[in-house]
């Protein structure tokens, strides 16, 4: 058969798969992104084929490949027709991977096959999924471990064609020696049992997607034509959402507009074990941002913020503080996403301080609040997550050193540990009583920054709140934002078998000292 015939859409596998199964063919799939065609990858497929009477491949779609910098190395349409033009290989699919192992349940084939020498790895990355609900994701399919050549395409990649400097391959060769990835799983793991409230200002992001047609004739603006948007649960919505994601229990605390609360949207938005106590604001909407951009560059040229950004009516603040005067205590660790759009009033601050066991700040620097929203304005949180603007213009430092500016933020709001988040160049973080600890960046592909800053505090703060050092806070928040740069938007929430999968790869590069180095 041509290579181009058996490359195949998803819907037609399912399709194809139940007419083989139905005339009593075994068939056998196997997943991945399938980068390198390796002996160890021929050893697997050609081990598969030999237990069925069909063998079909899907492909990890591009967007939703997580294995480390640089990766994909080829795009799927060329892995797909790698894939097959190998001769064991009846069918191919390119499939996204937003849910792991969603395209398994679809298809629903006789067997499974996995390698062998990933059992060990999913023991810790997909352990709901191959144990404890293994029912749930492959129903009657049987699993089926082929135990050929073992050799890892992702640790060649990453030992050979990844875009780290020699600074950052250091430093992740010592996090390797320190911190082993089944200590790091374990330890992301543990986060599940923190009970978690979360509190801040909901958003609803709008990408309006348009293409300019040319300047108009009486003004000087360019004419776009609208094509199609998309809408996200951003703000603290997207962060309630991430926390969600390692913790089991999450309880939201938040605002919406009375005249136009968007509730079955956020609702729908949320995961299930999320639970939601919504407030109304008779004064202003639920805040929207809609951002206009150009279909082809996914470039923003346009912003329009609904919103009314003053602090909350007297009679709404009443009652989510005595809601929170009543819910505090049975919650480890608050979290509080400051947006400054009105709702973290004075008084809430307060009663926050004083009811958290351990209170967790982001303070966000906007366009709707610069200069009006400073983390100073907290006086005994545990823990602060800023960005580079926000942590310069709280400390009214511009140009200085930032190890300055963070030691000064330290010394002005005395939490336990204090990040700042460096963009390109990282993070930086201070234990109290502690020396500045820089981290480096491990993104090398950015899609859109949106919502970024939210999942590495989302993350960050829940490790600090188990406990985890500092060290490995920083570690984990910043995979987490090489994670999230690849988001648009709030599109989705990084997903804790996406960060074991990424630090699992990262971990396995060598050592680039040369031989005999110091």
């Amino acid at each position: 058969m041509p290579v181009a015939d058996k490359i195949i859409g998803l819907d037609e596998m399912v399709q194809r798969v139940e007419e083989l199964k139905k005339a009593g063919r075994i068939v056998v799939q196997s997943h991945g992104v399938f980068d390198l065609i390796h002996p160890g990858i021929i050893s697997h497929l050609n081990e598969a084929k030999g237990i069925g009477d069909v063998l079909v491949v899907t492909v990890i779609q591009d967007a939703d490949v997580r294995r480390g910098p640089g990766r994909p190395v080829f795009p799927d349409r060329l892995r797909a027709e790698n894939v097959a033009s190998l001769e064991m290989v009846d069918m191919v699919a390119i499939v996204p991977e937003d849910i792991p192992f969603e395209c398994v349940k679809r298809i629903n084939p006789s067997f499974f096959a996995k390698g062998h020498d990933h059992k060990q790895r999913d023991k810790h990355i997909h352990d709901k999924i191959f144990e404890t609900e293994r029912h749930l994701y492959f129903g009657r399919t049987q699993i089926f471990e082929t135990r050929g050549v073992s050799f890892s395409s992702t640790q060649y990649i990453s030992n050979n064609w990844d875009g780290y400097p020699d600074e950052t391959k250091q430093y992740l060769h010592r996090m390797a020696e320190r911190h082993g990835f089944e200590d790091i799983a374990a330890a992301v793991n543990s986060l599940s049992g923190a009970r978690t409230l979360i509190i801040g200002d909901g958003i609803i992001d709008e990408y309006h997607y348009c293409t300019a047609m040319g300047r108009a004739g009486k003004s000087n603006l360019v004419v776009n034509k609208y094509l199609t948007h998309e809408r996200f649960a951003g703000g603290v919505f997207a962060i309630a959402n991430h926390v969600a994601c390692i913790c089991d229990h999450v309880r939201l605390v938040t605002v919406l507009g009375q005249d136009d609360p968007d509730e079955e949207f956020v609702s729908t938005s949320l995961k299930s074990n999320i639970q939601a106590d919504f407030f109304h604001r008779a004064d202003g909407p639920t805040i929207i941002k809609k951002r206009y951009l150009d279909i082809h560059s996914n470039q923003k040229v346009f912003e329009v913020n609904y919103l009314n950004e003053r602090d909350i009516d007297a009679d709404c603040e009443d009652a989510v503080v005595r809601h929170l005067v009543e819910v505090l205590p049975e919650y480890d660790v608050v979290l509080v996403s400051d947006f400054g759009h009105g709702f973290i009033s004075p008084r809430i601050i307060r009663t926050l301080e004083e009811h958290a066991k351990l209170l967790c700040v982001n303070t966000q620097t906007n366009a709707a609040n610069t200069g009006f929203n400073m983390v100073t304005k907290y006086s005994a949180p545990h823990f602060i997550c800023l960005d580079e603007p926000e942590a310069r213009l709280a400390m009214q430092n511009r140009f200085g050193d930032i190890t300055d500016v963070l030691q000064s933020l330290a010394a002005a709001v005395p939490a336990r540990e204090v990040i700042i988040t460096l963009g390109k160049k990282g993070s930086v973080g201070m234990s109290q009583g502690g020396a500045p600890r820089f981290t480096p960046i491990f993104s090398s592909r950015v899609v859109d920054t949106i919502g970024a800053g939210d999942a590495v505090f989302s993350y960050a703060a829940i490790c600090f709140a188990c406990g985890l050092p500092l060290e490995l806070i920083q570690f984990i928040g910043n995979v987490v934002g090489a994670l999230a740069v690849q988001i648009v938007c709030n599109k989705k929430s990084v997903e804790k078998h996406e960060l074991l999968q990424f630090i699992s790869v990262i971990l396995q590069r060598k050592d680039p000292t040369p031989s005999g180095a110091a």
